[in-house]
């Protein structure tokens, strides 16, 4: 059985928010494939760290929630790798305050988190990736999609503008002829996340609700995300822009 080429080789790649979790995932498959690789995280002993232990990787620190740190950070990563093909939008974070304790600046930090955050990277890349005929993958949640029951209001409306942002920024970049996707995850396990910590608190709730809520009965992996990601980011799929793509074992019903 022959394997697709995604031609993915010499691909001058940033990825946000990818010390650990996810966004690492993502960045190990770009580098699997044969791309450069700029990593990104707040914590540049974090981040110095990462990129000592991974062949053909870099590092850029920075707060990318910030417009103007986002701006700086693209520039050093643009600088290091001679240009940008792709851009991983990946920095987020489900924890918030429980529904009905919200505040206008939990609204805010939520936000700056989740959506700022890729704004500013993809306002601060797109001249770059207009160069280059370059392609976004931004990671989102299912929560974005649909109510998922427990899941911080602040998160889920966060994510939400971030998918009508990916489909309603698709019509002029693909003017530019820049494509942009996003990927909403479901649950997914690694290292220090809320389900590594779940399982290790109360493995068997954590299997009722996978035998109740989804079908694939399981949790996935960065890997699960990072297939999709690479895919789309790819010139395999040339043809695709402005869709949201779910990775959730089939949890959500929409």
């Amino acid at each position: 059985m022959s394997v697709m080429d995604l031609n993915l080789n010499g691909k001058k790649v940033f990825v946000s928010g990818s010390s650990r979790g996810i966004g690492l995932g993502v960045a190990n498959k770009f580098i699997d494939k044969g791309a450069n690789v700029v990593i990104n995280s707040r914590d540049p002993k974090e981040l110095k760290s990462v990129v000592a232990s991974i062949e053909n990787c870099h590092g850029v620190a920075g707060d990318v929630s910030n417009p103007e740190v986002a701006r700086l950070v693209i520039e050093e990563a643009a600088k290091i790798l001679g240009g940008i093909d792709i851009v991983v939008c990946n920095v987020g974070s489900g924890s918030s305050v429980a529904p009905g304790k919200e505040t206008f600046e939990e609204w805010m930090r939520v936000f700056s988190v989740n959506f700022f955050s890729a704004i500013n990277v993809i306002s601060a890349s797109s001249d770059l990736l207009e160069t280059s005929s370059g392609s976004i993958v931004c990671i989102s949640s299912i929560c974005g999609s649909e109510t998922i029951p427990g899941a911080p209001v602040t998160y889920s409306v966060a994510k939400a503008a971030l998918n009508t942002y990916v489909k309603s920024i698709s019509f002029p970049m693909g003017a530019k002829g820049i494509r942009i996707n996003c990927v909403a995850p479901g649950n997914i396990n690694f290292e220090g996340s809320v389900w590594s910590e779940k399982l290790a608190k109360d493995p068997d709730l954590v299997r009722d609700m996978l035998e109740n809520n989804v079908p694939l009965k399981k949790l996935g992996s960065p890997s699960d995300v990072a297939n999709l990601v690479v895919f789309l980011a790819s010139d395999v799929a040339s043809f695709v822009t402005g869709s949201i793509f779910t990775t959730d074992g089939g949890q959500t019903r929409n």
